[in-house]
């Protein structure tokens, strides 16, 4: 069965998050739906992250397996068609081979969490950020930030509900940065705990606003209980920018060259 894997973007305001649900509109759902209407398929979808409600994507990687086999261009063409006006678009596609594992082959994932750091309400940018109004210490946070680098039990920065075997993961880099009013934290590591980097955030703003301090950060992590983490930022702001493979991972199926392209 052709293989086909997917670069995919979306808003996740409208949708309960990546995962299929049977209730609740979801990203995976969508995908799978509009394969259906081109390819005439019932597919499943396998996603690199398993974004919650409200987190957006600019670069999540997805697989799936067809009966029927289609140049990579023309899935990307005909899934945009159906997807015009969701909030969900596809960037690319290639066609990979039957080894390729969007989820189990990926050895980085990358976050960025974005906070509007003014008085001023948000306007275009509402669901999209977080929009804090108190002053900002980015010093402060990138100091809380460098004791949750390494390889720790992250007890207190993942959701009760967290359904990982271990909470033990490796954060290789978490870096905050400034951009006039607009606050960074990016974050990159093998695999994340449901509701980390929005715990990280929410624990790195109080120190960042001087509520708590950077001595803190130790002492919440080394507790090993979600009760003692800060509060938890809210999804409006997450982003799944990137996921990487192993370079010498040949998974590509080269094709001949796209010259068409689907109608709308």
């Amino acid at each position: 069965m052709p293989r086909f894997k997917l670069l995919i973007e979306y808003d996740g305001r409208p949708f309960s998050g990546w995962q299929r649900q049977d209730n609740a509109p979801s990203v995976m759902g969508l995908i799978e739906e509009s394969l259906f209407k081109f390819a005439r398929e019932r597919v499943t979808l396998f996603g690199a992250g398993r974004t919650d409600s409200g987190v957006h994507a600019i670069g999540q990687v997805a697989h799936f397996d067809l009966e029927r086999d289609w140049h990579s261009q023309k899935i990307k063409e005909a899934l945009n068609h159906f997807l015009k006006e969701t909030g969900v678009a596809i960037l690319d596609s290639w066609k990979v081979t039957e080894d390729f594992d969007s989820r189990f082959l990926a050895s980085k994932r990358y976050y960025r969490y974005r906070i509007c750091n003014r008085r001023a309400p948000l306007t275009f940018e509402i669901g999209r950020a977080w929009q804090y109004s108190y002053p900002i210490d980015i010093d402060l946070m990138q100091q809380g930030a460098d004791q949750l680098v390494g390889h720790y039990d992250f007890t207190t920065f993942r959701a009760t509900a967290c359904q990982a075997k271990s909470p033990w993961r490796t954060m290789e880099s978490l870096k905050v940065s400034r951009e006039g009013e607009w606050v960074y934290l990016d974050a990159m590591s093998r695999s994340f705990l449901h509701n980390q980097i929005r715990s990280f955030v929410g624990s790195l703003v109080e120190v960042g606003a001087a509520r708590k301090p950077v001595g803190w950060i130790t002492e919440i992590l080394n507790a090993r209980d979600r009760r003692a983490c800060g509060p938890v930022a809210p999804p409006d702001g997450l982003y799944l920018t990137q996921v990487d493979y192993p370079e010498d991972v040949d998974y590509l199926v080269q094709e001949e060259p796209w010259t068409g392209h689907t109608k709308d």
